[in-house]
Parts: structure tokens; sequence; C-alpha cells
């Protein structure tokens, strides 16, 4: 009642709003345009003039309707002065915002016209200036004057929402009531004016799921329980209406898509009761047995499962993780099975949420339990050794076929098949040991040495007889045990140096003793002198009891020149039983030596040296007589280089070399063509032709009776002349060679024995040059530099 109350005298207020504007409207428009002149004169009784005071115009607001269609300007007021008589003589001048354009004026009559629809969204108002002047001398009669022109607002724009859709969530079985959204739309309209832009929202779509307030636009859950899992999306539709929603407004629509958020509200079920499995035997710890899942319709965090086994008798064999990618159970093996011994476990699984919502815990346990039955199958297994592995011991030197010990398998498979034992060799390539195939006694085939190898670590293989695929393999460890066969030894080699001026008693080294055996046979060392020197003159032993031994000077003073070295043998006896023991040699050197007992020389030459040259000339002397004899050398085989002939033959096939001179020919005009003088050498004459292939030894004397006569055509005797020179000349070469003669004689009148011929040529060059050459080229000269000559002539 008092709500409607309320509303009675909101309505009341409206309607006397309403008509007040009404009334106004009515009253300002027959005076709006009446304002009052500023400056009219009267004049009084007997021409006497009166002036008022100026008031102001008196103005009021003109209004215009937005959206005008109509065919003529629409009148928004009139403009007057008390001045104007109505005799034309006063002009009406309009400026400001949109005059001339909008609005327009009649100069004479002060009208004022809208020429142009106007829109209040545009634009909500104009200021104007008026003005009266005098049409004649347009002097201004009166101020000039703003005043305003509102667009009144009319209903013209429909609501519009924010976004064309929207999106929201709400959590699945939410409360009626619970907020999903809020959706908002704008009205262009004046607000400030009627109900145009008072907006109202309704749903057209997604009852009876939503509901919308009718002021706010918040859109709310309506229905209880609503599943994600029977419906996850809704589409809904608000309205936004103007004129408070009634009859007449105009209206906006926009779409919401509501999605209903997962809750963990449903607890994980087991499709099944029962999970039937089978494993083989022979499987390997962690391999997968089988899989499990429960169903949970939830998605997300709220959908996760963990699987755990609670109960059965496979506990401690079997072990469940969980896969999150499939949400399923893993059932994997944890220890290895034996078909033999049982043959089936059962297993009581649970499926739990991880994630709990305290809201729905009363919609039940949110975990389910199932049964999974798993059966083992039998295999074909290996035979298997009764220890992992085995540790034997054996004495070293012991005989070859000594028992070392025995290994031990069985086929656990039903049928017990017999088994036969092997050494893998890879793992004893010396062959030290051999094993029965049928009991497996492992038994030496060669004689150990501790020393050499402490420990034999070999494989054994077992397999079945009849599968021999099916094998099975065992480390066998076999430790050789030390015996006392190795008498100690001096630990190092070692050599001893004393004194000439020692002073009896005085030690000068302490010596130790190494023994190959294991320490229950080595150490402790005894050190002694063999019995037949235990007097020695010269050096005493002395036992330390730890290991070591010290050697002391019996005498007083050694001499170089006499003996400059001393051999003593020590005897030294091991721990072992029995004992074993060795004589060693110790080398004693006698040294010179300084006050202070540092040794200088140890050479019994020391004396002898020290009258003559010292060590360092006498590598110089040395060195000296091996640089003379590198010089010798040096010398000797560069004089043997240089007597060798220029032309080697030995390794050559003489007949073959062709000697050749610059021969020339005696050309086309020579008559003579067995003129031997031309062939002769005048230096020849003395019996001696100098050789240019080869340097000879010594010069060659000729013989008187064999000179040819200088001008001698005779052919026959000067071959034969040359024939006897060869023969006899021992540096000529061996017969069958070719004696090419390079002599060409001295003012030879064969001339020229070239074949050019020819007066004409095709050449372009010049060859006047040869003019230059002298008379032996004149020949050349006559044919090439002609040319000009046969050229005129032609």
């Amino acid at each position: 009642p008092k709500m409607k109350e309320e509303r009675c005298v909101q309505a009341a207020l409206l309607c006397l709003g309403v008509l007040c504007c009404s009334q106004g409207l009515a009253a300002e428009r027959p005076g709006r345009a009446r304002p009052s002149l500023h400056g009219h004169r009267d004049r009084g009784k007997e021409g006497q003039v009166l002036h008022r005071s100026k008031r102001g115009w008196v103005w009021n607001q003109f209004f215009v309707i937005e959206e005008y269609t109509g065919p003529d300007p629409v009148l928004v007021g009139r403009l007057h002065s008390d001045i104007d008589s109505g005799d034309g003589n006063i002009k009406y001048i309009l400026s400001g915002e949109g005059a001339g354009i909008i609005f327009v004026i009649d100069d004479k009559s002060g009208n004022i016209h809208a020429t142009k629809t106007l829109d209040r969204e545009e634009r909500a108002q104009y200021t104007l200036t008026a003005q009266a002047v005098d049409r004649n001398t347009n002097r201004p009669l009166e101020p000039p004057s703003e005043f305003i022109v509102k667009v009144q607002d009319i209903n013209d724009n429909p609501p519009e929402f924010l976004h064309e859709n929207y999106h929201a969530n709400v959590p699945e079985r939410s409360n009626v009531g619970t907020s999903v959204i809020q959706v908002t739309a704008s009205d262009a309209d004046d607000p400030t004016y009627g109900n145009s832009a008072k907006l109202v929202y309704s749903i057209l779509e997604g009852q009876p799921y939503f509901s919308v307030e009718a002021q706010t636009g918040i859109i709310r859950t309506a229905l209880p329980n609503m599943d994600r899992e029977a419906k996850e999306e809704y589409h809904v539709v608000i309205q936004a209406k103007d004129m408070g929603g009634h009859m007449g407004g105009l209206s906006g629509t926009t779409k919401v898509t509501i999605t209903l958020t997962d809750v963990n509200d449903n607890p994980p079920k087991f499709p099944q009761s029962v999970y039937q499995m089978s494993v083989s035997e022979a499987a390997v710890p962690g391999e997968e047995v089988g899989r499990v899942k429960a169903k949970d319709p939830d998605i997300g965090e709220n959908g996760l499962v963990a699987y755990s086994i609670i109960d059965g008798d496979g506990m401690d064999m079997f072990e469940i993780t969980t896969d999150y990618e499939t949400q399923e159970g893993v059932v994997k093996l944890k220890k290895t099975l034996d078909y033999e011994t049982k043959k089936s476990y059962s297993l009581k699984v649970e499926a739990a949420n991880v994630h709990i919502d305290p809201k729905f815990i009363s919609n039940g346990p949110f975990k389910d339990t199932v049964t999974v039955k798993i059966a083992v199958e039998d295999a074909d297994e290996p035979p298997v050794f009764l220890k992992p592995s085995y540790i034997f011991e054996v004495q070293e030197n012991a005989a070859s076929g000594t028992v070392v010990g025995k290994v031990h398998a069985k086929d656990p498979d039903a049928a017990n098949s017999a088994i036969r034992y092997s050494i893998d060799r890879h793992t004893d390539l010396e062959r030290y040991f051999v094993i029965n195939a049928e009991d497996g006694n492992i038994k030496t085939i060669k004689t150990l040495d501790r020393e050499e190898m402490a420990w034999h670590n070999i494989s054994v293989f077992a397999v079945e007889v009849h599968k021999q695929h099916q094998e099975a393999k065992v480390p066998v460890a076999i430790k050789v045990v030390d015996v006392n066969d190795n008498a100690p030894k001096f630990a190092a080699a070692y050599e001893a140096f004393v004194c000439e001026n020692a002073r009896s008693n005085q030690q000068f080294i302490t010596i130790s003793a190494d023994d190959k055996d294991d320490s229950a046979n080595g150490p402790r060392f005894i050190f002694s002198l063999p019995p037949e020197i235990i007097h020695n003159p010269n050096f005493t032993l002395r036992d330390n009891r730890d290991n070591t031994a010290s050697v002391l000077v019996r005498r007083d003073g050694f001499s170089r020149q006499k003996q400059d070295l001393y051999l003593l043998p020590i005897v030294i006896s091991d721990g072992g039983v029995p004992p074993l023991s060795s004589t060693n040699t110790l080398s004693i050197r006698v040294c010179g030596c300084d006050g202070s007992g540092s040794l200088l020389s140890c050479n019994a030459e020391a004396y002898v040296l020290n009258a003559g040259l010292s060590t360092g000339a006498l590598i110089a002397i040395l060195a000296c007589i091996v640089i003379l004899l590198v010089i010798v050398v040096l010398f000797v085989t560069l004089k043997r280089q240089k007597k060798e002939p220029l032309i080697v033959f030995e390794e050559e096939d003489v007949r073959e070399n062709i000697i050749t001179y610059d021969d020339e020919g005696g050309g086309e005009e020579d008559t003579e063509a067995f003129d031997i003088a031309t062939l002769q050498n005048p230096d020849g004459i003395n019996g001696f032709i100098p050789r240019k292939d080869i340097k000879p030894e010594y010069q060659y004397l000729p013989r008187p009776g064999l000179r040819p006569a200088p001008n001698s055509v005779d052919v026959d005797d000067f071959i034969n002349t040359r024939i006897q020179e060869a023969d006899n000349d021992p540096t000529a070469p061996p017969y069958d060679s070719i004696q090419i003669y390079g002599y060409e004689g001295r003012g030879s009148v064969a001339g020229s024995l070239s074949s050019l011929e020819s007066a004409t040529t095709d050449s372009d060059l010049d060859y006047d040059y040869l003019q230059n050459w002298g008379p032996r080229f004149k020949k050349l000269a006559d044919l090439y530099g002609s040319k000009d000559t046969f050229d005129d002539d032609s």
C-alpha cells in the first residue's frame, strides 16, 4: 500500500509539471517577440523632449521540436521592438550559431523560422544574437542581445546495449537468485524530458531457468539444482524498452550465453563389479598387468580419481598407480610370481575423488570399490641356481684336476628337466678351469699362481637338456690362496758408497726387502750375513727388526788404489711356513770424500788424471781431432768430383749419342762439292783436334806421319787419317759414333748453304738490316733486300 501511494504521488507531480510547461509555452509565444525598446523618446508638452531610462530586452527561451517533417519551415518565434511603428524603417538582424543556415529571420516582421530538420541528439540548443538597426543607415537602434533556441526532444531513439552478445558463467546447482551477470543499455533521448529515456528490462528467452531485474538488468538464476551434466549451456535474450515499458516505447535486445561451471557433485563409479586379469609368471617386476577405470561425469580437478589397493591376498605382489591422462588405474607387478607356488590372486581396489566439495558431502561418499582377480599363467622358465653367486678358494700351485667347488641349478617347472653346465670362455680365456657338465663340479686344468692373478672371475651357464634356449648364468669368484713360494729379495737395486776416510761402526746404507707372497708368508724379514763371512773384516750387518737392515763399516779407512769395489752377500729370510730365504749381493764402491763426508770421486783413475790433463781438456782435444777428420774427408770428396769427365758414358749407350755442331754447307754456288779443304781445321794441321764433348785427362801428341796435307783433296786419305786418329786417341768416343765436324773454315769459298733462293716473298718484313751484317750475310741481303728492285722491274 505504501508503494502504491508513492507511485500515485509521482504520477500526480508528473502531470502537474506537464500542465505547467504547456501553459508556459502558450503564454510565451504571443509575447516572446515583444521586447522593450531602448532609447525610445516621447515629446512632452510645449515641445519638451522627455527621456526615458533604458531597459533591457525581456527574453524567454525559444523551443523547437526535433525531427519536424512538415512541408513549411517551422516558426520558432518572433522578435519585435517597441520602437517599431510598422513603417518598415526598422531592420531585424540575426547572428550566431546556425543563423542564416538553420535559422532565418524576416528582417521586417522579425519572424524566425527553422529551415532544416533538427536532431536533439546531435545538438540540444543554439545560441543566437538579435539586433534592431535603422534600415537606411544600419545604425543600431537597440544594443544586441543573446537568446537560446532549445531543441525539444521526442522519443526517436531505441535503447542500445553495450554489447551485442554477452557470455557469463555460473556454478551448477547454484541457489535461486544467484547473480549471473548485469547487462546495461543506453538511450540517446533526453533523460530529463518525459519518459523517452526511461528503460525497463525484461527476459524474452531463457525462462524458467533465469530472470532479470527490470530496473537494473541483473540476470539471476530462477531454478534450483541446475545440473551441468544434464545441460551445460543456456541462451538468454534480454529486452530493454523505453517509455517506462509502456505501449509505444522503443526497444532493443541482446543475447546472453550462460555456461554452468562444474562442481564436484558426482562420485566416481566403476562400470562393473569384478575385473578379470592374467599375468605370466615370467613377467618382471614393474610390468603392467591390466587397467581399471571408474567413471566420474565431473570434469577438471573435480573429476580426478586416485586408485589404491585396500585389501586382498595380492597386496604384496601387486601395486596400482593412477594414469591422470586417461583417469585409469594401472595394476603392475611388484614382485616375481611363481606359478608352481600360487596360481591366482585377488585385489580390492578403491577409486576416490582427489578434491571433494564440502557443500555436496551429503550426496554420499565420493569413492567406489571393485574386485580385481588376477590369474597367474605358467611359463617355461630357465634354470635357477641355488645361489645368486658363488665364491670358492683354491691354493696356488695346486695340481691339475684339483676340485675348486660345485654349482647347482634346477628347473623350476613341473617337468624338472635335466641340467647341463658350461663355463663362459669369454671369462676364462686362459682356460684355467673346467666344469663337469653333469654335476657342476669345477676343477683346475692349469697350475695357478697367486702372484700373477689372485682372483679368477668366471661365469657358469646352466641350460635345460631338451630346451637349449632356456639358460641361466651365475658369477663364480675363485680366490687363489697364497703359499710361501717366493723368497724375499732386495726391494731395489742397491749400490752403496763408502768413503776412504770412513770410521769404524759408521753406517753408510739402509736396505729393505720385498716378498711377492701374501703378508702371512712375507714379513717379518730377517737379515744376516752368510756363516762363512760372518766375521767379515770390512763390513758388518745390523737387523733393525722393522723389515730393514743397516750396513756398517767394521774398520777405519779404505784405499781406492788397492780395491775400489767390494761385494757383500746378505741373506734375507721371510716369516712364512716353511720360511724361505735368498742371498742378495750388495755392491759397495770406495769413493773419495771431503772432510764433511760428501762424495768427490769414485773412480780409481782419479789420481792419474790429477797429474795430467783434466777431463774437460781431454774432451776438447777429442773434439778438435773429429773436426779435422771431417775437413779432410770433405776435401778428398771434392777433389774426386773435379776429376770426373764432363760427360759420363759408363751408364749410357755411346752409340746413341749424336754430337751436333753448327755446320753450314757451301750453298748453291759450291762447284767443288767434295772439297775436303773446307772441312779441315787449321788447328788440326798441328796434329791435334780438340774435343768439345769431353775433357781429356792428358794431352794427346799425334804422330808426325799422320798429318794430312792442308790442301789435300783425296777423300780416301782423309777418311783413313781420321780413322787412325780415332783408333789411337784414348779420349775419342768408341766406334759406331757419328762424327760431325763443326768447323766451317776461314773465308770459305762455298758461301752460304741456305736454301733461300727465291727473289720474291709474301712477307712484309723489312730485311735491309742484313746489309749491316757483313759479307757473310751478303747473299741474304741481296735476296731479301732487292724486293723493291724486283717490283720496279715488273
